[in-house]
């Protein structure tokens, strides 16, 4: 009895024993759990607290008058060129000029052999005189006839017939005149002259060379002024006008602006470019430019306005939108903004940004709204923005630029 009692005694005390280690087991689990648990919260809260701030460099909205325009290339040409050619068969006796000569209107650019010339107008004249001689006579013989037949002592045919000399008289002396005026003309013709003023281009004959009526001679340019042609893409033809104003360079005078004034705007677009030709008149009084110069060309669309500039770094696109980060206090503000003219370095801002703004220009690929920032050494404003361009399509471009700009060709 007592053996048996000691065995039941035993066996439940190592299961009380078990039991007891197994919650003691579950509470050292349960206590580890909790203690990660607060530690885990205590990081997390001072991460929290610590807030990340973002290094950026900003630059002030800056507010322009600036004017619109188109950008694109050109080419001057002479406003007149002229062939000049012989009018009359003959030797050149004398070529008074040589390619670059400048000449005024009148200037006689050479001469032919005119002995054959001066012949025929003294033959004319002579042939003149006869006739004039005949007719006189024929009048006086008409006067006697006309008292005989009013006395009727000659008949009506006798008559007649000094009526119809008398006419064939008269336009015996018509056809010589005709004739002297025909060969003074050509006489005159012998020495060629000059139509225009400007530069001779091209001498295509010496002395000594036989020429017939149409043979060119001389191309003669006029260069003062100059046409300055050249093309705008059809998306800027309704900015066109007569009387816009032009500004130019030329590479051989990089230094120098010229200036000009659109006089023709073609009646039609060229279908393979879908371009317009423009022409502008362009003053040349000192002759710097010369014809067949490549041209940059800036065509005035509109009068000065004031205009928001930031740089186009600044921006940021998503999808159809554009926004930037402005700057308050130390925190970013995100603003969409509608764009205008892109030109160099800058971008007009029609929306979205006002003058004096602080925008981000560097690190805002990492900001979002009202994140904390500190904002390094800031950048500096272009001096001249106006001056930059942007390119587009078919060498036409449009943008804005200064009415401070230089006045060419002083």
């Amino acid at each position: 009895m007592l053996k048996a009692y000691k065995d039941f005694y035993s066996k439940n005390t190592n299961g009380f024993k078990n039991k007891l280690l197994l919650i003691r087991i579950v509470l050292l689990f349960l206590v580890i759990a909790f203690v990660s648990t607060t530690i885990s919260c205590n990081t997390k809260g001072e991460q929290d607290s610590k807030e990340k701030v973002v290094n950026i460099k900003i630059q002030s909205a800056e507010k322009k008058s600036l004017r619109q325009f188109i950008e694109t290339v050109g080419t001057l040409n002479p406003y007149e060129e002229v062939f000049i050619s012989a009018e009359v068969d003959g030797i050149l006796k004398g070529v008074n000029v040589q390619e670059g000569t400048v000449v005024s209107k009148g200037t006689v650019l050479a001469s032919i052999d005119d002995t054959d010339y001066s012949l025929e107008v003294k033959r004319a004249e002579a042939a003149l005189k006869q006739s004039e001689a005949t007719l006189e006579n024929t009048k006086l013989e008409y006067k006697r006839k006309e008292a005989l037949y009013k006395e009727e002592l000659v008949t009506k045919q006798q008559f007649d017939d000094v009526l119809t000399r008398l006419a064939l008289a008269d336009a015996d002396v018509d056809r010589a005149k005709a004739a002297l005026s025909l060969t003074r003309e050509k006489l005159k013709k012998t020495r060629i002259y000059s139509p225009l003023s400007g530069v001779i281009k091209t001498k295509k004959v010496s002395a000594g060379d036989y020429v017939k009526n149409g043979t060119n001679l001389f191309i003669v340019i006029q260069n003062n002024p100059l046409k300055l042609n050249f093309t705008v893409t059809e998306k800027d033809v309704g900015k066109l006008k007569t009387g816009q104003d032009v500004i130019f360079k030329v590479d051989p005078l990089p230094d120098m602006e010229f200036t000009g004034k659109v006089r023709i705007i073609y009646p039609s677009l060229e279908e393979k470019t879908r371009t317009l030709q423009v022409e502008a008149l362009v003053p040349n009084a000192q002759g710097l430019l010369k014809p067949g110069l490549f041209a940059h060309v800036i065509l005035y669309t509109s009068a000065a306005k004031d205009t928001i500039l930031v740089p186009v770094t600044s921006l940021l696109y998503e999808s159809e939108k554009i926004k930037v980060f402005l700057v308050e206090g130390d925190r970013a503000k995100e603003s969409f903004v509608k764009t205008g003219n892109k030109y160099g370095e800058m971008m007009e801002i029609v929306e979205g940004v006002k003058e004096g703004e602080q925008v981000v220009v560097a690190g805002q690929q990492n900001l979002f709204e009202k994140a904390k920032v500190q904002i390094q050494s800031p950048l500096k404003s272009p001096e001249s923005s106006g001056d930059s361009r942007q390119s587009t399509v078919n060498d036409s471009k449009s943008g804005v630029l200064s009415p401070e700009s230089k006045e060419g060709n002083k």
